[in-house]
């Protein structure tokens, strides 16, 4: 799964924002999902509006159940 990181004040774990098309069975529309997921970063290494790759994982504490694979993109920062 690939999203945008919305927070990463927690130590080793940041918040990944997944958004997702899914057409509609009846009508045919596209409708767009989104679902939060914390998942860690073992460096801490990521910061908020960089893009990430998630896989799925044992659980790591009580909602961490996803890992950061890669870094696809950073976030711009304005000075």
């Amino acid at each position: 799964m690939v999203g945008v990181v919305t927070s990463d004040k927690m130590n080793k774990t940041v918040v990944v924002q997944v958004t997702r098309r899914v057409r509609e069975s009846k009508f045919g529309k596209y409708t767009v999902h989104q679902a939060k997921y914390k998942a860690h970063s073992e460096d801490n290494s990521v910061h908020v509006g960089d893009k990430v790759e998630l896989v799925e994982s044992r659980p790591l504490s009580k909602d961490k159940r996803w890992r950061v694979v890669k870094l696809i993109e950073r976030a711009r920062r304005s000075v």
